[in-house]
């Protein structure tokens, strides 16, 4: 930020940001175009500097979770999720591709949507499971208007996944549902 404006320092500005926009989570996924009404941050080149630094970080904090440890753990799993989808204002579902270990490969957002749905399609997500060489995947993705209870479809949808990939001996471990701030595990909530 480097420096604030008129009647507000830097670190007034910075607490006003972090209000503003849902704490630091909510600002990790913040565009430049969100940030324009905000005073202080007038400037297109000072806007980009910062969505620059947040995306930065964004992957940082990613890549330490992805390499700390095999994806074992629900709490590192869920964070990472969070990370990926938590913030975002349209229905994502993602998809994390297991090792035989349960360490990362990759996670990909397969399929955008809108507001309350996305379609997703079992075959394209069996495509990349062969691809990666993946064992075990967790499915995953956001509800924007807040809610973490699963829809029928989404219980649907995940027997159909499990159904799918169990023909190419690639275990669905757990599919996970974020909204800002809080998460669902149907494996542990005892619906898969």
């Amino acid at each position: 930020l480097r420096t604030g404006y008129q009647g507000c320092n830097v670190l007034q500005m910075a607490e006003r940001l972090l209000d503003q926009f849902g704490g630091l989570s909510g600002l990790l996924h913040t565009q430049a175009d969100d940030m324009k009404g905000f005073k202080g941050l007038g400037g297109p080149a000072k806007r980009a500097e910062l969505v620059a630094v947040l995306e930065l970080s964004r992957r940082a904090i990613g890549e330490q979770l992805q390499v700390r440890e095999a994806m074992t753990q629900p709490t590192v799993v869920m964070d990472y999720v969070q990370l990926q989808l938590g913030q975002k204002s349209h229905e994502v579902f993602g998809v994390m591709f297991l090792d035989a270990q349960h360490r990362l490969i990759r996670f990909i957002e397969m399929f955008r949507g809108t507001l309350t749905q996305t379609s997703v399609y079992p075959r394209e997500v069996v495509q990349q499971a062969l691809q990666s060489g993946a064992s075990a995947v967790v499915l995953a993705h956001n509800h924007p208007s807040g809610s973490t209870k699963p829809s029928h479809s989404d219980m649907l949808l995940t027997r159909t996944m499990q159904e799918s990939l169990a023909l190419i001996d690639v275990t669905v471990r757990d599919h996970i549902i974020v909204a800002q701030g809080k998460y669902l595990s149907m494996a542990e909530e005892g619906l898969m």
